[in-house]
């Protein structure tokens, strides 16, 4: 089955899970699409059952707290960061609740989490103003850049490059092998002062970056030129949250929940919006991502809604 903008415009929320007692801050599918992984401002970890349908089990990291869960690529473990007591990345085994490692180094809150797509790098980012990367293997880190501001970051498709958004006005790249040469190509954005970035996306076919920011507007990137090829816009954020922004895993379509619960879809190469889906949630879509392997969607405030289409075009 292939999206279209009526297999979009289709969609229904088929399950609303409300395991959570704060809002969620985070989630994460597995690759293979079967399950889904969420940490939550109440200190817990929610794992999913996409086939099914259901919660499976339920962890707690009530000492530290836990933000920007993601999955890594062993079975069973994830890495996550913490936004109580101090600001060290944590790598967990979900198999028997211990932690394998923990990556300390950061000294204020860590506001980007990307995990490579091919191997056991990962980055951060921080409000100390640094980008750190790692090696799952190791606690020490393995790179470190000082930069002018407060970084967004995550890897391209291939694993091969990483970008980063300084300042709410710059996207650098840098190839992994040689960061510490600095970038490769930097991409200057007009500043808007009314808002900051919150988070940056590759498209899944590596040509597309995506910017999501804590006021009323998106920005789609050319990734190997970095002209602005589109602004989004139309949704409700006047409170300055943090609403995760997403591509469909055939980088056609771009998703973003609002402060109103709904959520709103645009066709990435016209621009024009395609959708808008009420998810009923009860307060601001802080997480939307569609399922990297399977025709659904999942979308969180305090509540986690799975979506599916309603057609077969």
């Amino acid at each position: 089955m292939k999206l279209t903008d009526n297999v979009l415009r289709s969609f229904r929320v088929a399950k609303v899970f409300r395991e959570n007692s704060d809002k969620i801050n985070c989630f994460d599918f597995s690759s293979n699409g079967e399950t889904v992984i969420s940490s939550s401002d109440d200190d817990s970890i929610v794992l999913y059952d996409c086939q099914e349908g259901k919660p499976k089990r339920t962890l707690y990291s009530k000492k530290y707290g836990v933000d920007l869960i993601r999955y890594t690529h062993a079975a069973n473990t994830v890495v996550y960061s913490s936004n109580k007591i101090d600001d060290t990345i944590r790598y967990l085994s979900l198999h028997d609740n211990k932690y394998i490692r923990y990556f300390p180094g950061h000294n204020k809150r860590v506001v980007a989490l990307s995990m490579s797509p091919v191997d056991d790098t990962f980055i951060s980012g921080s409000l100390d103003k640094t980008i750190r990367l790692w090696d799952l293997r190791s606690p020490n880190c393995q790179g470190l850049m000082h930069l002018q501001g407060k970084p967004v970051c995550s890897f391209d498709p291939e694993g091969l490059i990483f970008a980063a958004g300084v300042n709410s006005e710059m996207v650098k790249l840098y190839d992994l092998r040689s960061f510490d040469k600095g970038p490769f190509a930097t991409f200057k954005l007009p500043l808007d002062r009314n808002c900051e970035w919150t988070g940056l996306k590759f498209s899944n076919d590596g040509k597309l970056i995506l910017v999501s920011t804590n006021g009323g507007a998106l920005r789609l990137l050319d990734a190997f030129k970095g002209a602005v090829l589109h602004c989004f816009g139309g949704y409700n954020n006047s409170k300055g949250v943090t609403l995760e922004a997403s591509f469909t895993p055939d980088s056609q379509f771009i998703m973003i929940g609002s402060e109103d619960g709904k959520i709103h879809v645009w066709n990435a190469e016209s621009g024009m919006k395609v959708a808008l889906l009420d998810g009923k949630h009860t307060g601001p879509v802080t997480c939307l991502q569609f399922n990297p392997k399977f025709m659904t969607f999942a979308s969180a405030c305090s509540n986690m809604a799975f979506w599916l289409p309603t057609i077969d075009d």
